[in-house]
């Protein structure tokens, strides 16, 4: 694939506002992906891999149970249908874990929806009493995923 291209794609990647992107070309493939927080390696700007499209498949977490009296407004909810991940990557550390603090902005997981890996943030500070999905599992939109108080 040609470089010219590849820059095209991460100015498109950028001017979007997206997470990631992903074209085949033949048998080529570029995936170009904006790590923001919670990623072991820091970047400037997009991070470009070229591989073959792979699914991802992450070991499974165990989700606790919310505590049986829990606010709407302490909830964390999918804000889209797709894929739930509580890791960057497969065998990686989950991006929050109970009893942990967190900060606005702060990357919680990532839903894939339509091969798109969005990373969700926390809208507001505090701990992490509860995760409410189960890594791998997909969700619902408006379904709770945390539970911070």
């Amino acid at each position: 694939m040609d470089i010219r291209k590849i820059k095209k794609l991460i100015e498109l990647l950028e001017e979007s506002g997206l997470a990631e992107l992903e074209i085949s070309e033949g048998e080529e493939s570029v995936r170009i992906a904006r790590f923001t927080q919670g990623a072991h390696a820091v970047t400037q700007g997009p991070a470009v891999v070229m591989q073959a499209p792979a699914a991802p498949a992450q070991a499974a977490a165990a989700p606790a149970s919310a505590p049986a009296e829990q606010r709407d407004e302490n909830l964390v909810t999918a804000p889209m249908v797709g894929t739930f991940y509580a890791s960057p990557a497969p065998g990686a550390k989950s991006f929050v874990e109970i009893g942990q603090e967190v900060r606005v902005g702060q990357v919680l997981c990532i839903i894939e929806a339509m091969k798109m890996m969005n990373q969700i943030e926390s809208e507001r500070a505090g701990k992490v009493v509860a995760v409410l999905a189960k890594n791998g599992e997909p969700v619902e939109f408006g379904q709770p995923l945390f539970a911070i108080e």
